[in-house]
């Protein structure tokens, strides 16, 4: 089978892969997902028992729905969270891990975690959205058109305990904003207790309607979206705490809305001896001050935990706010360095010379967090801090050959759930060690994914010219040093949030099979992106298109001395998809000297046509600074082409919209520059079909064959 065959049936070499684990809280039984094999995209759920055993607890096949008839708000859902699987995506579980809740095709289910019987499914109005199961295990709360549903497990009554009051209001669900660029997935939370609800009241009245359509399906009836473009309206977000037995009357969460219109986190904490408290943050428009606050849930009366500001924007860190067994808030602030630093109350909880990423859990008085060691981006490690002893502890993946690597993990009952990537494999190892501080026991858990049908991956890494940029180059398993210089190919990102440069042969897979094709396969991951400290990430204020730029150039120039190896530079490509999309673009707009082929899918070419919570947070508001919008934009560039330029975009892309490219193509028509457009049928900002999805790589490798005039 070719590889873009089995890049496109594997989803990427995903399916397989255990993920979404939860652990019982005395950390003897772990919950997961995992399809049966590395082709079945029906998602079980599975157990794992103490001697190393794998019980599939709900299997969507059995069920005899495999998930794939998905309402409009599940779509849209998962189009948030870039979820392509099916069947049981997610899952909710009690806190004494007895039993679980999932949808299938809108339907809701419940399973016993012990393996005792089959999942049944409840008699919940359909579709049922986004299934949370109370800590108790007594209750389910799901979403149904709009109203919070609250289902008791033991007798089936159902009661609506919020309902919406207008036509564009939703109870439970996160917004557009919060979704897509906070990181914020969920809109209800219960309590400890099991007695009330905290959900979130969303009306998008203010939002600007746009409505999406699909040329391939002429029947269809245009999708309408609440799209809130830079500069315009978001949706109105407030918070209330319900009574599970639909008693009483909401108690209101009010916070200073017009200040902080951006609501980031929500959730529950017992930080007060016991007492159940709301713990939420918010966020000013222009993205300077995120301010976590505590609430009482009986009278809506706030608190106000911590302030942090920036002179550019506050980045929000994954895992905070969180407290610690003794009531110690969490939080991220800045250290005596300007770097980014992890606080517990008033101490430093990492070590200094390490880029903090995110905290990953909290179990009693520890926290384990992920960061990389400073000047090493592309390693990320797991670190325990105890602060009982304040003391931290480097968590290893057992038995691997050294810390190099990228890892993740999850905390509770003293076990660990640890998966690390490196670059001695293309896939993901799982392990689960019991007795965190002495290893009581370790047990690995099965990747049923497939192994790419590659000659391996022939990757080496570097820090690129003055600035000292990571950088990948992915070479073809036949090169040696006397073999003809390599044309190049570009593979960035190339902006904020995503690091392509790392310690993982993951990373390079699709690179490997560009490189097979006579390729010499460039990454560079320049200013804005992640893993090198604040003032690297910052640096793309209010001049992005520059700075990105500019520093793929420099990488490129550097490349040939740093690698030792021979590149021909005056055959050079670009590719990228949605940033790197826009960047593929913009270089050869901007640096047809330097480039000359690009393939630009899904890119961003007018950032007012973009998210205000993403663009402005780099951009500023389009009224504030409206020549910083013009000199990012790419549309007043069209008539600078002079290098081949393929566009691809999903038709059906509700992040970003094909009016990107429709909008760039009549630029570039009207000023009479040939370039070439590849609309897809029926796809959003993900290619999810196989067919597509093979068919694209074969395209791109054929258009810069062309583009390049290579033979």
């Amino acid at each position: 089978m070719s590889f873009p065959r089995q890049y496109a049936r594997t989803q990427r070499f995903s399916i397989g892969v255990p993920r979404s684990f939860q652990i019982s809280p005395d950390g003897q039984h772990v919950a997961f997902l995992r399809s049966r094999d590395g082709t079945d995209t029906a998602t079980c759920l599975w157990v794992a028992e103490p001697d190393g055993t794998e019980r599939i607890i709900a299997d969507p096949r059995t069920i005899g729905d495999t998930g794939e008839d998905l309402p409009p708000e599940e779509r849209a859902r998962r189009e948030r969270l870039r979820e392509s699987g099916s069947g049981i995506v997610s899952y909710s579980v009690d806190k004494a891990f007895t039993r679980a809740v999932f949808s299938l095709s809108g339907r809701l289910y419940s399973v016993e975690l012990d393996g005792s019987g089959t999942p049944r499914e409840l008699p919940a109005a359909s579709p049922a959205i986004d299934p949370v199961l109370d800590p108790t295990g007594r209750l389910v709360a799901y979403v149904h058109k709009g109203a919070i549903h609250v289902l008791d497990l033991a007798d089936g009554l159902d009661r609506v305990v919020a309902a919406p009051d207008g036509k564009n209001i939703t109870w439970g669900l996160a917004e557009f904003i919060a979704a897509e660029e906070m990181g914020r997935h969920r809109g209800m939370w219960w309590s400890p207790d099991g007695t009330f609800l905290l959900a979130t009241r969303v009306d998008t009245t203010p939002v600007r309607r746009w409505h999406i359509s699909d040329p391939g399906n002429p029947e269809a009836v245009p999708q309408t979206v609440a799209y809130p473009a830079a500069g315009t309206d978001n949706a109105e977000v407030r918070l209330a705490v319900l009574r599970a037995d639909n008693t009483g009357e909401p108690v209101w969460v009010e916070w200073d809305r017009d200040a902080f219109p951006y609501l980031v986190t929500a959730g529950w904490t017992q930080r007060l001896k016991g007492t159940s408290t709301i713990v939420f943050t918010v966020q000013d428009r222009a993205q300077r001050t995120l301010r976590a606050c505590t609430a009482d849930p009986l009278t809506g009366h706030l608190h106000e935990l911590w302030t942090e500001t920036s002179d550019t924007w506050v980045e929000i860190m994954p895992g905070v706010p969180e407290f610690d067994a003794s009531g110690a808030a969490l939080r991220f602030g800045v250290d005596s360095s300007g770097e980014r630093a992890l606080y517990l109350g008033d101490r430093m909880v990492n070590s200094p010379g390490q880029y903090v990423r995110a905290v990953l859990d909290v179990d009693g008085c520890c926290v384990l967090y992920s960061a990389s060691p400073l000047g090493e981006p592309h390693i990320v490690r797991l670190w325990l801090y105890d602060s009982r002893t304040d003391t931290r502890t480097e968590m290893s993946f057992p038995g691997a050959d050294g810390p190099s690597g990228v890892h993740s993990g999850l905390l509770r009952g003293d076990t660990l759930v640890i998966q690390r990537r490196d670059l001695s494999s293309p896939g993901v190892r799982t392990a689960i060690v019991r007795g965190v501080h002495e290893e009581q026991s370790v047990t690995e858990v099965e990747s049923r994914a497939e192994r790419p049908d590659l000659p391996g991956v022939h990757v080496q890494l570097q820090r690129l010219g003055e600035r000292e940029i990571p950088a990948a180059l992915v070479l073809p398993s036949w090169y040696t040093p006397d073999s003809d210089p390599l044309p190049v190919l570009l593979d960035p990102y190339g902006g904020p949030h995503a690091q392509r440069v790392l310690c993982a042969q993951s990373a390079y897979l699709t690179a490997q099979w560009f490189a097979e094709q006579g390729f010499a396969v460039l990454i560079a991951d320049g200013r804005g992106t992640p893993g090198i400290g604040l003032a690297w990430e910052q640096a793309i204020h209010r001049n992005m298109a520059e700075t990105v730029l500019e520093d793929q150039v420099a990488a490129l120039h550097a490349a040939p001395e740093a690698f030792g190896v021979r590149l021909d530079l005056t055959k050079v490509g670009i590719r990228g998809w949605s940033f790197g999309g826009y960047l593929a673009a913009l270089a050869v707009l901007r640096r047809p000297d330097v480039f000359h082929a690009a393939v630009a899918g899904a890119p961003v070419t007018d950032w007012r046509l973009y998210d205000t919570h993403y663009t402005e947070r780099y951009l500023g508001h389009p009224d504030d600074d409206p020549e910083c919008y013009e000199r990012e934009s790419l549309l007043v560039d069209a008539p600078k082409l002079q290098r081949p330029l393929l566009l691809i975009h999903g038709l059906a892309d509700d992040n970003v919209v094909f009016a990107h490219t429709q909008r760039l193509s009549s630029a570039l028509l009207a000023a009479g520059r040939p370039h070439t457009v590849l609309p897809l049928s029926g796809a959003t900002h993900m290619a999810n079909d196989p067919t597509v999805s093979e068919n694209l790589l074969l395209v791109q490798v054929e258009f810069l064959r062309d583009a390049l005039h290579l033979t």
